[in-house]
């Protein structure tokens, strides 16, 4: 644990010394913003979820691959498939995800719109935790049994974002539904705010310059169902986010989330890198 936190007392600085920044996407792994991906452009990114829970529950990780591809300046199309392992079990497959982002707007606003709609097929061992929606932990019964119980889902977001002298702050309202079982609709949330820890480009090469770090935090969570106003025994995130800007083309990011309510895991630590391929010319 020791190392964890000095890992999150180092993001908690990286925070503090924020200069001005310049308007790129940001280093969350929950929260959206307004910025989507160039038209032509596949990204495809590995990331990981690996949770600590409270107790003597075990372990877990859940991996998870991306192919995000920019169709035109205002939709951002992505795939999804994720696995899970946990401690002293097994391992597998959890499902996939088809994500479609929308912007209405294409010129700069005060606060920029931007319509999420995604289709999962998944089951009940799916731990990557892209979202929290709804009320209650996760289930740690036997991964084999869990992959059992397919679900096929529909999530809406409603994403504001807005770029403020260099920072970006987002707030993503997440409304779910699950198509295989009768739960009424599922809330949750999720609030972002990033920067750069430079100023403009340098002109020169270079890894290491501080234009190419940025960091913010991200809290996020579950605010129950529409068949239960309530918030009760839902899951709450606190989470320093950091990202490096290691070449034109790729990005490495990390993440440490704390967990505020008895339901929540300990700690969600989350790694990501992505790589950008132009397949066509921008325009």
């Amino acid at each position: 644990m020791s190392s964890l936190r000095i890992g999150s007392l180092l993001i908690a600085l990286a925070l503090v010394n924020a200069a001005a920044a310049r308007a790129q996407d940001g280093p969350f792994f929950v929260t959206y913003s307004h910025y989507l991906e160039e038209p032509g452009n596949l990204e495809v990114a590995l990331s990981n979820t690996s949770g600590m829970p409270r107790g003597d529950r075990a372990a877990y990780s859940a991996p998870w691959l991306e192919l995000e591809y920019g169709v035109k300046g205002w939709w951002t199309t992505e795939f999804y498939l994720e696995g899970v392992s946990a401690r002293g079990d097994s391992s597998g497959f959890s499902g996939w995800r088809w994500e479609n982002r929308f912007r209405p707007f294409k010129s700069e606003h005060r606060i920029n719109p931007v319509i999420y709609v995604e289709y999962e097929s998944i089951n009940e061992a799916s731990r990557i935790q892209k979202e929290i929606v709804g009320a209650g932990p996760l289930s740690f019964e036997p991964i084999a049994d869990l992959r059992r119980e397919h679900m096929h889902e529909i999530e809406t977001k409603l994403i504001l974002s807005s770029a403020i002298s260099g920072w970006n702050v987002s707030e993503n309202f997440i409304v779910e539904k699950n198509l295989t079982a009768n739960e009424g609709l599922e809330f949750g949330y999720s609030v972002g705010v990033s920067r750069s820890l430079g100023g403009l480009a340098s002109g020169t090469s270079c890894r290491f310059c501080r234009e190419n770090l940025s960091a913010g935090v991200e809290l996020f969570g579950g605010l129950g169902t529409s068949q239960e106003y309530t918030l009760n025994e839902t899951r709450h995130y606190l989470a320093p986010v950091v990202a490096w800007r290691v070449s034109d083309r790729s990005t490495l990011k990390a993440s440490t989330g704390f967990g505020l309510t008895d339901a929540s895991d300990h700690y969600l630590l989350r790694i990501g890198w992505s790589y950008e391929l132009p397949l066509r010319g921008r325009r």
